[in-house]
Order: structure tokens, then sequence, then C-alpha cells
């Protein structure tokens, strides 16, 4: 929960909490371990040194200049330069990116014709349990499954994979189950007929009315429709839009118009980390999820416009599926739906939705872009007073690539000690009081703690 004091009452919920960023973590000595090792030498001399929010905003910027000639980009964190994939051998098309500071990679897979593969997955391939998502550093789909798609089901992916032709697409096994993770930021609860509900804040935001809200996860803004900053406590905030699935994301208005909903993050021992703009990710680039069950994460960005097919929780037999998503193998578990996932510098990339797996054995997650979120609902980031995708300024923030300190959850939803970023998976182990899934099936949040046993692709409620 934020320090920040509204009149008369309990304090604000804080956007989705995050401990201080260890500076270990951002050395992540793999991070380029999956660039294409054909690519020419002679294509770095003149490329820029960048974080990787000025590496998205480029690669946007590219995107709109090459026009067919772009194919995608990476971010290589190693090097800290942006790699743009180009699908002509024009010379003119080359030094455009080149002269704008990029490394130009030339390939073989069109923008195109990637999208028209995952449009045949989506055709002969919709299985609960499925995901695929573009891979720039390969040029390909990659598409994968969990461990319920076996038998028939397994041969008819395998099949239509196979189907797009050599060098297309890739397709790999998950040891975990794709799903939601209701029960992540800061906590937040809801009541329904089947029992309590557990998700994450995400990002303050205002709304288009001007008044103060946060993002969260649609599945936890379709599960229930008031929402309270502490277990079994009163309502503090009403559900104004939800969508899901589809997309994932709900906007979430404060009751009482005085609370102040600061854009930033809590960092722990009284200090935030301000957020300033909404970034789009950018594959390779380094990430940090926060979340309400396992605390705070980091990886890196796997894929974009990733469709997951989610076993529908309310419908036997149906599937959820959600479109656009970022893919990271930052790992999540039950109870971090909805949290915030951001960059170092104070970017807001997406809300964690889903994915298969746990932070013990590590997995595959999906998040909702922010900024999708942000163009659907109508709301800017910044509070009442402040608003706009730009809004806030760093006083008095922390700084993020300072040590880690210990986060207390509100509740005592997490108990879990230091949250370095740069820990090993599983090294983070809030308490987190346990609640029923809000589907009213399939609870996997029953009892104290994680119930979470990475056995299947779910969401992240």
């Amino acid at each position: 929960m934020s320090h920040k004091r509204m009149p008369k009452r309990k304090a604000a919920i804080a956007v989705g909490g995050v401990a201080a960023l260890g500076a270990a973590a951002l050395l992540l000595p793999n991070a380029n371990a999956s660039q294409d090792k054909n690519q020419a030498s002679s294509t770095t001399g003149t490329a820029k040194t960048l974080k990787a929010t000025q590496a998205s905003n480029l690669a946007a910027q590219l995107q709109k200049a090459l026009g067919d000639a772009f194919a995608g980009s990476y971010f290589d964190s190693g090097r800290q330069q942006l790699v743009v994939n180009v699908v002509s051998g024009d010379n003119n098309v080359i030094q455009q990116a080149k002269k704008a500071g990029a490394v130009v990679r030339q390939v073989k897979n069109s923008t195109s014709d990637l999208k028209a593969a995952a449009g045949t997955l989506k055709t002969k391939a919709t299985i609960p349990g499925t995901s695929w998502a573009v891979d720039p550093r390969t040029d390909k789909v990659l598409v994968t499954a969990d461990s319920t798609v076996t038998g028939a089901k397994w041969d008819r992916l395998q099949s239509t994979v196979q189907s797009l032709g050599s060098g297309m697409a890739t397709l790999k096994k998950s040891a975990g189950t794709f799903k939601t993770f209701v029960s992540g930021g800061d906590a937040i609860f809801a009541q329904t007929q089947q029992g309590g509900v557990r998700c994450s804040l995400g990002f303050n935001v205002t709304a288009s009315d001007g008044s103060p809200a946060f993002l969260t996860a649609g599945h936890c803004g379709v599960a229930a429709k008031d929402w309270s900053d502490s277990q079994n406590g009163q309502p503090v905030a009403t559900v104004d839009q939800a969508k899901f699935p589809g997309n994932d994301f709900s906007l979430v208005k404060y009751n009482d118009p005085s609370t102040q909903a600061p854009s930033e993050v809590n960092t722990g021992n009284g200090q935030t980390v301000q957020i300033t703009q909404a970034a789009d990710a950018t594959v390779g680039e380094t990430v940090f999820r926060m979340g309400s069950t396992t605390g705070l994460h980091d990886g890196q960005v796997t894929g974009l416009d990733a469709t997951v097919n989610f076993a529908s929780e309310t419908v036997p037999g149906a599937t959820d599926t959600v479109n656009g998503l970022i893919q990271t193998n930052v790992c999540a578990e039950a109870g971090d739906s909805g949290g915030s996932l951001f960059t170092q510098d104070g970017g807001a990339v997406g809300l964690t939705s889903g994915g298969s797996g746990d932070c013990t054995s590590g997995g595959e997650t999906f998040f909702q872009p922010v900024t999708a979120a942000l163009q659907a609902t109508g709301a800017t980031l910044g509070n009442a007073g402040n608003a706009g995708n730009g809004a806030g300024g760093q006083s008095g923030s922390a700084d993020p690539s300072a040590s880690a300190g210990d986060q207390q959850g509100a509740g005592g939803d997490q108990t879990g000690g230091s949250a370095d970023p740069s820990a090993s998976a599983g090294d983070q182990s809030g308490a987190g009081a346990g609640s029923a899934d809000p589907s009213g099936s399939g609870s996997d949040q029953s009892g104290a703690g994680s119930a979470n046993d990475g056995s299947s692709l779910t969401s992240t409620r």
C-alpha cells in the first residue's frame, strides 16, 4: 500500500508495490544468448547505445519509415542496441535504419508472412493450453503448448505448425499449464458467491472524467465489481470497465474522489519509484514484475502480439482466447494477476494476465500492454492533479537501481523478506492468504499461500 495518505481513511492502494531494484539484476549474462550469430559485425558500427525505452521509441519510428521492409525488431540488452529486421536488400532501406542508430539484420520472413502464419494457427489450432507469439530474434512464430496438450490435440498442433513451412515457426512444450493468476503489485480483494478473490493493482491512472482510478487485469474485473485494499475490508473502488477474454484489462475507479493515486510504485521503506510514461515492450529488454503473491521478479521480453488460449474457468470445455499480449520469461503465480510490469527507468509496460509454471521452476508469462489499455479506456497515467502519460517528476523517488529492500504486502500478504530482482526464482516466497478462484471452478488458491503447482497453462489471478 502507498505511504501517501488520504484524509480520514486508510492509505490509497499503491501502484503495484515494488521493492528497490538491485543493480546486479540488470547485468544479465545470458541476455544476448539468443541473438542471431550470423549478424554481420559491420552493421554495428554506427549503432547508438540506447535505453530500452529509447529503443522502443526508435523501433516505432523505423516501423513507420521502412514500411513493408520492416520485419520486426528487438533490443540487444548486452550491447544496449536496437536490432531491426529488414526483408529488403535495398541499400537505401538499410542505410536509413543504420543512420537512425539501429543495427540492421536481413531476414527471410516479412511481418505479413508472420501475421499470416499466426492467422493459420488461430484458424486451425485454437486449442486450450496453447500460445503463439512473434519472436523477431529468430524471425519466426514461437508456438508453445502446455502439459495438457497431448494426444490428438498435440498431433493437430504439430501438423499445423509443420504446414506453415520450414523456417516459419518453432514448437515447444511447457512443463506447466497456462492459467490466469488471480490473487500481483499491492493486493486487492473482492468477495463473490464462490468466495474471496485476490488480485494485484497494476498502475494508478486518471480516468477520462478526471477521477482517480487504477488498472488491473480484465479477468479480475469480470470476476468481481467491488474491490477493497484489505481482506474482508469495505470496498474502496468499483470496476468501471472490464475486458476479458479478447483483451485482459480493467479500469477500476476509487469510490472516494479525493483519493490520492500517485503515479509511482511502492519500493518499501517509505520509498517509491516514479512511473513517468507508458511504454511499448521491446523483445530482449529487461523488465520487472511485481505481484502480491511472489513479490518482485525480473526477466526479459521474449515475444510480442502473443495469442494465449486459456481453458475457460467458467464454461467447461470452452476456450478464453486473449490476443495482443506481451510474452516474457518472468515468473508469476496465483494472486499476481493485474500486477505491474515495468522498466527500470519508470516505464509502465504491462498488466499480468497469465502463464504457466511458478517462481520455483520458472515458466512463460503474458501481459496486457498498458498502452493498449490506456487507449481503450481513455485513462492517462498520473493522478487527477498531475495527469498525462508523461506526468510526474522524480522528486522524492527512489533510485530503481538501489539495493533491494524488504517489502510488507497489504494485510500481511507478503512477508517474504528481501525482494532482490537478481535473486534466483523462488527466493521470494510471500506468505499470501489464500482465496478462492473467482471463476468458482478449478480453484488454485485455497488455504494459506499460493497453491499453484505449475502443472498447467493458467491466468494470473
